[in-house]
């Protein structure tokens, strides 16, 4: 579990003093997944529109284990608020008692990523052994931790490996980017780079690379905030660089 800020805690307790919780009901799943009743969701709302405006369109209000305390959900970020919306709380809800964090885990949730669903038209793969096995990777060419994870990606093998190029880190990343997009066996222009720092060739100007802007939009909506970003079969995501026994591990438990 994450390191809970001692910033949290305070902020948590003002949301429940404002809020009139005097105890917290037990988490479990079916509350936190009660709907609230329409009038109070539609005042918390009203009132939170009206007084920041610049929040962001509310997607999903929901109760949480607390009772009085409400998750508001803006996209993929989460807040907490009394049901008057007199009070938001940007913080996290730790469940001492099961020590779990309930915001991280609920953020995963909502940041899963469906693997069928991901754009494969904007990947090349690179498939190794028998390929049965899969594994989809965003990475910068010019981030130095790639390189590093890439060496010892070579050592995994039996695995379907979908690369995303995903150039966040300046110019060159977007020009090397495009001329790996371009070559003829991306696969290999791709390894010979990362590997053994072959240059890859420069790309022809008819060359459509609006894939790699379109790779840049998904990994907005899925707050990729880094390289390299694994995405696994059953959703699960892992930012930054592993080795090749732990990739091992994950792809076995998938």
């Amino acid at each position: 579990m994450k390191t809970i800020s001692r910033a949290v805690v305070p902020a948590l307790v003002a949301a429940a003093l404002a809020a009139g919780v005097a105890q917290a009901q037990a988490p479990t799943k079916a509350n936190a997944a009660q709907v609230l009743p329409a009038p109070i969701e539609q005042q918390l709302r009203k009132n939170l529109e009206e007084r920041l405006p610049n929040m962001g369109k509310i997607d999903e209000v929901r109760k949480t284990p607390i009772g009085g305390l409400y998750e508001v959900r803006v996209g993929t970020e989460l807040f907490y608020s009394d049901a008057e919306g007199n009070y938001l709380v940007n913080g996290q809800i730790i469940d001492t008692k099961a020590r779990k964090n309930l915001t991280e885990e609920r953020q995963d949730k909502l940041l899963a990523i469906d693997f069928n669903a991901l754009p494969s038209k904007d990947a090349f793969t690179i498939v190794r052994g028998n390929g049965k096995r899969k594994l989809a990777v965003f990475e910068d060419p010019n981030c130095p931790y790639c390189h590093r994870f890439e060496a010892d990606l070579q050592k995994v093998d039996n695995v379907t490996v979908y690369m995303y190029l995903y150039p966040i880190l300046g110019p060159d990343s977007i020009e090397k980017s495009k001329n790996l997009w371009c070559s003829r066996d991306k696969g290999k222009a791709w390894v010979d780079w990362m590997i053994r720092k072959d240059t890859p060739k420069q790309a022809d100007a008819s060359c459509d690379v609006n894939a790699l802007a379109r790779n840049i939009e998904f990994g907005k909506k899925y707050k990729i905030t880094g390289t390299p970003t694994l995405v696994f079969v059953d959703g699960t995501r892992v930012p930054g660089a592993i080795g090749a026994a732990d990739v091992e591990k994950l792809l076995a438990s998938k």
